[in-house]
């Protein structure tokens, strides 16, 4: 019965699945209403060309306690997503999460080139999917989140800023794509405080998404078979894990203490006593640190 965000109101940008949908999904657990957008709908297919669809996610967000609401949106077409938030104002009145997760850019990798190497078009695209719909969406977003205070922005991306400092990704734009969400973070962290807003950047660990769990022919059942092609897999943590923990800083009060700082899930799972779906924490950026970049003899399991 214990519902911290009953009556706040959530943005999800890019909740289609993986960490967008598990975190729109706890988010509505915790009590919030949720809009989930996103581009893939049960009538069309975005350029990723996965089957998930912001429909889906709004049901499930439902069926855990909250309000799911679909909204499907590209977040690089400022009108659309413009017309977003004014339907959130309209409907609602009010804005007191945003989670920035738009992303959809694996598509575009090529790894092993050099960055004269890639296709430019490419690497535009990629750039766009990244820094410039999180750009757009708190552009938009932020006019409504701030009318009352206590507002909280979480920005997605994928590795913590020290851990992406000390090792480069093998992939320049990729890189870059991902670094930005640490700045806008950090600078939306100064701009929000006279607002009495917080803004935080999260990253999931090695995320048993969806893709990932295909890739590997596995499914969340039967996910440790991939141990045997992926050693380092066993410290994967499923997205419930920053769902979790994403929806445990939204009902912190003292939630600023974060304001600007780049985290883990793994990290916030321990402040809040998080645990994953098997009951783990997961901390994969240690695992990643001592052991496989350290050189420590030690278990995954020793890090669960």
């Amino acid at each position: 019965m214990n519902a911290p965000l009953d009556g706040k109101v959530a943005l999800v940008a890019g909740a289609t699945r993986g960490a967008g949908r598990a975190m729109a999904v706890e988010l509505g657990r915790a009590g919030a209403t949720v809009y989930a957008t996103g581009r893939t709908t049960r009538t069309r297919r975005s350029e990723v060309g996965r089957a998930e669809t912001i429909e889906e996610t709004a049901e499930l967000v439902t069926a855990a306690g909250g309000e799911g609401i679909a909204v499907p949106t590209d977040h690089l077409v400022t009108s659309e997503v413009r017309a977003l938030v004014e339907r959130i104002g309209r409907e609602r009145g009010r804005l007191d999460v945003l989670v920035n997760d738009v992303w959809g850019g694996d598509h575009l990798l090529e790894f092993g080139k050099k960055l004269w190497e890639l296709d430019i078009d490419r690497v535009l695209r990629m750039l766009r999917l990244s820094i410039d719909a999180h750009l757009i969406t708190s552009h938009c977003a932020l006019p409504l989140l701030i009318r009352r205070p206590g507002g909280l922005v979480v920005e997605i991306t994928d590795g913590t800023e020290e851990f992406s400092r000390a090792h480069y990704r093998e992939h320049l734009v990729l890189d870059v794509a991902k670094y930005g969400p640490f700045r806008m973070a950090s600078g939306l962290a100064e701009e929000l405080r006279g607002y009495g807003g917080t803004a935080v950047c999260v990253t999931p660990g090695f995320l048993r998404s969806e893709e990932m769990l295909d890739h590997f022919g596995v499914t969340e059942e039967n996910w440790r078979e991939a141990v045997a092609k992926e050693p380092h897999f066993a410290v994967a943590e499923s997205p419930a894990f920053i769902g979790r923990a994403v929806a445990a800083l939204a009902g912190d009060p003292e939630r600023g203490r974060w304001n600007g700082r780049s985290v883990s899930s793994g990290e916030l799972a321990k402040a809040y006593g998080v645990r994953d779906a098997d009951g783990s924490q997961p901390d994969c950026f240690r695992y990643f640190e001592e052991v496989v970049f350290g050189g420590r003899e030690a278990s995954a399991d020793a890090y669960r």
